[in-house]
């Protein structure tokens, strides 16, 4: 649990990041139109995006009756087709969930990003493209090039760490559709969020 907690933690702090970085005004005006968002708090050497391999990140889904926003359920993130520049050391990336299909895909088991052309991802800021996007991809730190592009990124569901983080064995849309489980410890990154939806 305390590794979770670390990845919730982290995504504060990004949360706050994104919020202050004046260079992500297009994010905070439309985090709010946003379904969901996938934080990756550590993206850098050893990370997926660098190394090709496994990054931790989670999802927080918003009720789009309410407003309000779910606890969070860990995800595994991996991309072979995304890469640093040389010289880059960390970065940060949320993506934004902003259409039907893009919930839908955060459901199953295992999705990735442009296959079968069902769902499409791209880098934001690209006006009348941004609209018809499925998963949007923002990233800030330094040596990290601007055009980033979500496709190819594979994302499932991190059963274990949900489990252990829950306490009971819960799948993701108990955490992010039906509300079923809270942690305590989580409630900062929820008001977190609902604060950088709202500061428009």
């Amino acid at each position: 649990q305390a590794a979770a907690q670390k990845v919730v933690d982290d995504a504060v702090a990004t949360l706050r990041n994104f919020e202050a970085d004046r260079a992500q005004a297009w994010f905070r005006e439309n985090v709010s139109k946003a379904r969901a968002l996938l934080i990756v708090p550590r993206v850098g050497k050893g990370g997926f995006i660098f190394a090709g391999s496994g990054g931790r990140g989670l999802v927080v889904a918003k009720d789009v009756e309410t407003g309000t926003w779910s606890q969070p359920a860990f995800y595994t993130v991996g991309s072979a087709s995304i890469g640093l520049q040389a010289g880059a050391q960390e970065s940060e990336v949320i993506y934004l969930v902003m259409s039907d299909a893009g919930m839908s895909a955060l459901m199953s088991t295992k999705f990735q990003v442009g296959a079968d052309g069902a769902i499409t991802g791209g880098p934001a800021g690209i006006g009348a493209q941004a609209a018809t996007t499925d998963v949007l991809i923002f990233s800030r730190g330094k040596g990290l090039f601007g055009g980033v592009s979500a496709e190819g990124t594979v994302i499932h569901p991190d059963f274990k760490r949900n489990t252990a983080y829950y306490g009971e064995p819960v799948s993701a849309s108990e955490i992010l559709l039906k509300h079923a489980v809270r942690n305590l410890n989580a409630d900062t990154l929820v008001a977190q969020i609902s604060e950088t939806a709202a500061a428009r």
